[in-house]
């Protein structure tokens, strides 16, 4: 009898243990049904608090690392905008230069053109002397075949009113 006790005794802790485990959830059960109806509505708030508390905070450091994405492309911006001024002011005095040796070049020219213009109407003046004179020179290398041939001379005048001196200046006078 003795052995046996410690199978029974095994038997009645292994349904000890075994009905209490049930009673507990049985009791858990009916427990939080009427706990379900008995709930606070500040609990209700409280977890929707927290909920929302989150929510802020993560869209918060959502905010936080957009804000400095912004910043650092803001920074990257104003160094493009800093570098790009700096070009235009350089390109800005390169026109300037660039103008006034364009006015100084354009003065130049003009310059150039009207001592040119002024050269040309003297070389034109100059041209039209030089024929004036070669057909001077013709006439008198003509005229002077003529009295060296005989066909002209001066010493036999038609009237005998004109004097020698004063066709001698002129070869001209003396043909007509």
């Amino acid at each position: 009898m003795f052995m046996e006790t410690p199978d029974t005794l095994l038997y009645v802790a292994g349904g000890a243990f075994l009905l209490g485990w049930l009673v507990g959830k049985i009791g858990a059960y009916l427990g939080n049904r009427f706990q379900a109806r008995k709930r606070d509505p500040r609990d209700d708030r409280i977890r929707n608090l927290d909920a929302e508390l989150r929510i802020a905070q993560t869209e918060c450091e959502k905010a936080k690392e957009t804000v400095e994405r912004l910043n650092n492309q803001l920074t990257d911006q104003k160094e493009l905008v800093e570098k790009r001024d700096g070009l235009i002011t350089v390109q800005q005095q390169t026109m300037s230069e660039l103008r006034r040796d364009l006015k100084d070049s354009v003065m130049k020219t003009r310059e150039l053109r009207a001592e040119l213009s002024n050269r040309a109407a003297e070389n034109v003046k100059s041209e039209v002397k030089l024929r004036e004179v070669e057909t001077e020179l013709s006439v008198a290398q003509a005229s002077t075949d003529l009295l060296a041939t005989g066909v002209l001379d001066y010493s036999i005048a038609p009237d005998g009113e004109e004097d020698d001196d004063e066709c001698q200046g002129d070869p001209l006078t003396a043909v007509t």
